[in-house]
Protein backbone atom coordinates (compact mmCIF):
# COMPACT_ATOMS: atom_id res chain seq x y z
CA UNK A 1 0.00 0.00 0.00
CA UNK A 2 1.26 3.56 -0.72
CA UNK A 3 1.10 6.12 1.91
CA UNK A 4 1.15 9.54 0.56
CA UNK A 5 3.18 12.30 2.67
CA UNK A 6 2.55 16.11 2.44
CA UNK A 7 4.87 18.79 3.61
CA UNK A 8 4.53 22.38 3.63
CA UNK A 9 7.64 24.32 3.44
CA UNK A 10 8.03 27.74 5.00
CA UNK A 11 8.46 30.71 2.59
CA UNK A 12 6.52 28.50 -0.41
CA UNK A 13 2.91 28.31 -1.55
CA UNK A 14 2.81 25.02 -2.61
CA UNK A 15 3.66 21.87 -0.64
CA UNK A 16 5.68 18.16 -1.62
CA UNK A 17 3.53 15.77 -2.20
CA UNK A 18 5.20 12.19 -1.65
CA UNK A 19 3.85 8.51 -2.62
CA UNK A 20 5.56 6.44 -0.48
CA UNK A 21 5.80 2.98 -0.58
CA UNK A 22 6.97 2.90 3.15
CA UNK A 23 4.68 2.09 5.31
CA UNK A 24 2.93 4.85 7.50
CA UNK A 25 4.43 4.04 10.18
CA UNK A 26 8.46 4.11 9.35
CA UNK A 27 7.25 7.09 7.28
CA UNK A 28 5.63 8.61 10.52
CA UNK A 29 9.01 7.72 12.03
CA UNK A 30 11.92 9.35 9.73
CA UNK A 31 9.49 12.46 9.72
CA UNK A 32 9.19 12.41 13.86
CA UNK A 33 13.34 11.69 13.78
CA UNK A 34 14.36 14.59 11.35
CA UNK A 35 11.93 16.71 13.66
CA UNK A 36 13.22 15.99 16.60
CA UNK A 37 16.19 17.22 15.77
CA UNK A 38 18.26 13.48 15.40
CA UNK A 39 19.11 15.08 11.59
CA UNK A 40 19.23 18.08 9.50
CA UNK A 41 17.35 16.90 6.69
CA UNK A 42 14.38 14.70 6.09
CA UNK A 43 14.98 12.13 3.36
CA UNK A 44 12.56 9.96 2.02
CA UNK A 45 12.47 8.08 -1.38
CA UNK A 46 9.16 7.91 -3.24
CA UNK A 47 7.33 4.88 -4.97
CA UNK A 48 9.78 5.43 -8.13
CA UNK A 49 12.81 5.49 -6.21
CA UNK A 50 13.52 9.20 -6.20
CA UNK A 51 15.38 10.81 -3.20
CA UNK A 52 13.52 13.84 -1.72
CA UNK A 53 15.71 15.53 0.77
CA UNK A 54 14.12 19.03 2.97
CA UNK A 55 15.83 20.84 5.29
CA UNK A 56 14.15 20.18 8.57
CA UNK A 57 14.32 24.20 9.55
CA UNK A 58 12.22 25.05 6.24
CA UNK A 59 9.32 22.45 7.36
CA UNK A 60 6.12 24.21 8.34
CA UNK A 61 4.23 20.51 8.58
CA UNK A 62 3.74 17.40 7.52
CA UNK A 63 0.66 15.17 6.87
CA UNK A 64 1.37 11.26 6.75
CA UNK A 65 -1.54 9.30 5.31
CA UNK A 66 -3.20 6.72 3.10
CA UNK A 67 -2.60 7.22 -0.41
CA UNK A 68 -6.03 7.01 -1.96
CA UNK A 69 -7.07 6.50 -5.79
CA UNK A 70 -7.63 9.15 -7.82
CA UNK A 71 -11.14 9.78 -8.36
CA UNK A 72 -11.97 11.46 -11.85
CA UNK A 73 -15.18 13.20 -13.34
CA UNK A 74 -18.21 14.87 -12.58
CA UNK A 75 -20.18 11.51 -10.48
CA UNK A 76 -16.47 11.79 -8.06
Amino acid sequence: MTVEVKIGITDSPRELSIASALPAEDALAAVEAALAGKQELLVLTDDRGSRFLVPVTKIAYVEVGAAEGRRVGFGS
